[in-house]
């Protein structure tokens, strides 16, 4: 069995892979405070909970985007497992190109996500990612990472409104039937969930543009990440939702990668 880790800024996203199949997910919180003996515990309890026995894990591939919390995370790797993991980052066999200015500037999670894709669609694509941040990735047929768009996530949205003005509540992320509502909390609703399809799809069709005039044909787009399927029910855009679309990047990688 495969243990496969991507940390964001929110949550740390543990997978279970055996053979080919992935037979735990789960999520827990990121917290740079937490010492690598509490990740452990928390690690182990939900193995445990899983029915999955540790002894049985034959690799760990980890990718990061909290450079503060690594030091915890492959220390608890080493000591609850006894295995030196994979860390995603230079020098680590991706299989796709990374056409960034200065490539150590992306995000792991973002070349992940773009390893999987490729692997799985063999054709130009659009990969957005509903995290703390979406992003949005450019990757051509032959798996050249062109780069792409960073955007704040659509909590960090909702957290604003709440944050900076006075008499806006705190919302749940939801969408309401109509657009044009009739009580505050519907109203801020509105305006996040619908604003933001309508900014994913403006940004996909120009993507879409400027990849077609490089020579590619019609992009795939497919989305993951928490909040995705919410926005892709009434986006114009979006193709397919892939939840563990991460998950698989590193089962990749880490295949890429064991010798």
């Amino acid at each position: 069995m495969i243990f496969v880790l991507d940390a964001g800024n929110t949550n740390i996203v543990l997978g279970i892979f055996k053979d080919n199949d992935l037979i735990m997910e789960c999520r827990i919180g990121t917290d740079a405070k937490r010492t690598s003996d509490e990740y452990g515990i928390q690690v182990l309890k939900l193995f445990s909970h899983n029915n999955i026995n540790p002894s049985h894990i034959k690799g760990v591939i980890i990718s990061s985007v909290v450079p503060n919390i690594m030091y915890s995370i492959e220390h608890m790797i080493r000591k609850y497992f006894n295995i030196d993991p994979i860390v995603v980052g230079p020098g680590v066999k991706t299989g796709i190109n990374i056409k960034y200015d200065n490539p150590k500037f992306v995000g792991a999670d973002r070349i992940v996500n773009a390893v999987a894709a490729h692997e799985i669609y063999k054709r130009p694509l659009i990969i957005i990612d509903f995290g703390t941040a979406t992003t949005f990735c450019a990757v051509t047929k032959k798996g050249d990472y062109l780069g792409g768009v960073i955007c704040p996530g659509i909590k960090i949205s909702a957290d604003a409104l709440f944050e900076k003005a006075a008499k806006l509540p705190r919302i749940e992320l939801v969408k309401p039937k109509k657009v044009i509502c009739k009580s505050t909390v519907t109203s801020m609703q509105s305006g996040i969930v619908y604003g933001y399809i309508g900014q994913v799809d403006y940004i996909v069709s120009k993507m879409k543009r400027e990849l077609i005039e490089l020579g590619e044909e019609e992009p795939f787009v497919v989305a993951t990440g928490g909040l995705a399927k919410l926005i892709a029910q009434d986006s114009e855009t979006i193709d397919e939702v892939s939840p563990f679309l991460t998950l698989e990047g590193l089962k990749i990688i880490y295949e890429k990668n064991k010798e």
